[in-house]
């Protein structure tokens, strides 16, 4: 039987490798991600300033925004400033500590945000299919309380996680092939069975991601049976274009989660340097492209954008 000592399980630091395959890239690379991080700060910032200053702002749809940007900026903050400091100064020293505080805070503030886009989408399906109860059914008490379960699911969920992973031995490596700490990273690395662990993950990733996807497409079947029973044209499309901001939010938050989360599990013949890099998109795109979102396509939010960089300016 092999026996191991304490500093080979429980290694002090982890080693991350940024982008295997892509080394000597990783000072170009690391332009587009600073810029994208500014971009999510004073976006997600300015977008939390504008809804609490304007009473008008103060709808379900506007605070599960502001829910959505907190965990956005929780998010990226949490993964970009390392990512940074590794392409930069090849930095990819990180504390054992640090590591398993970075994998509870990066999976269960972005299930968060998964859930803060189902609550958005009931938020649309009461405005389309029950207008005149949308006041009485989505009140501030009410939207609070969804914000707080959605919160509460995603710490019950995930704070298991670092558990899971504080109980492996890590006697084979201490150099993680990624760019931030990772669930599936770690697991890789791990000198034990981990069966049980990968299926929690996944079961984790389903009753999570999973049904809020399949929550999100039931409300948006039941939104268009409405839409295309009214009677003209020009009231379905104005309809219909109350939802295009949370449906273009939607497509950037889950088409890179669902491509990082197959890769990792099931697609073995997927370049590493390729999934690592959709899975730095996934942590970084959102939270840069949610304010853009719903700033180019809400009139109210634009004006006020406008105005809050103007008097900056001036």
């Amino acid at each position: 039987m092999l026996i191991y000592n304490k500093s080979d399980v429980h290694p002090s630091t982890f080693i991350l490798v940024g982008i295997p395959g892509l080394e000597a890239a990783h000072m170009w690379i690391s332009i587009p991600f600073c810029m994208g991080y500014i971009l999510a700060l004073v976006g997600n910032c300015s977008l939390l300033f504008i809804i609490k200053t304007d009473s008008s702002l103060h709808e379900p749809m506007y605070l599960f925004l502001c829910m959505l940007a907190v965990a956005d900026l929780v998010v990226c903050t949490t993964a970009v400033p390392k990512l940074l400091s590794l392409f930069w100064f090849h930095d990819g020293e990180i504390p054992f500590e640090a590591c398993l505080t970075q994998v509870f805070l990066i999976h269960s503030c972005s299930t968060m945000e998964s859930g803060f886009l189902v609550g958005m989408a009931f938020d649309r399906y009461v405005a389309i299919c029950n207008p005149l109860r949308h006041s009485t059914i989505l009140t501030h008490t009410i939207t609070g309380a969804m914000g707080l379960a959605i919160v509460f699911r995603g710490v019950a969920f995930l704070s298991l996680h670092p558990f899971l992973l504080r109980w492996l031995p890590y006697c084979k490596t201490n150099i993680i092939s990624h760019a931030y700490c990772e669930f599936m990273a770690l697991i890789k690395i791990a000198c034990a069975e981990t069966s049980i662990r990968r299926a929690y993950s996944l079961i984790v990733a389903f009753l999570t991601g999973g049904v809020d996807f399949i929550l999100i497409i039931c409300s948006y079947v039941l939104i268009l049976n409405t839409v295309f029973h009214l009677p003209s044209r020009d009231a379905r499309l104005k309809t219909l274009g109350t939802c295009g901001s949370h449906v273009c939010v939607i497509l950037v938050f889950y088409t890179p989660a669902f491509f990082s989360f197959l890769t990792h599990r099931f697609g073995h013949k997927v370049a590493p340097h390729v999934h690592i890099l959709v899975a730095n998109m996934y942590l970084l795109v959102p939270p840069m492209m949610d304010p853009i979102i719903y700033g180019v396509r809400t009139k109210k939010i634009r004006d006020r954008f406008i105005k809050l960089f103007s008097l900056q300016r001036i």
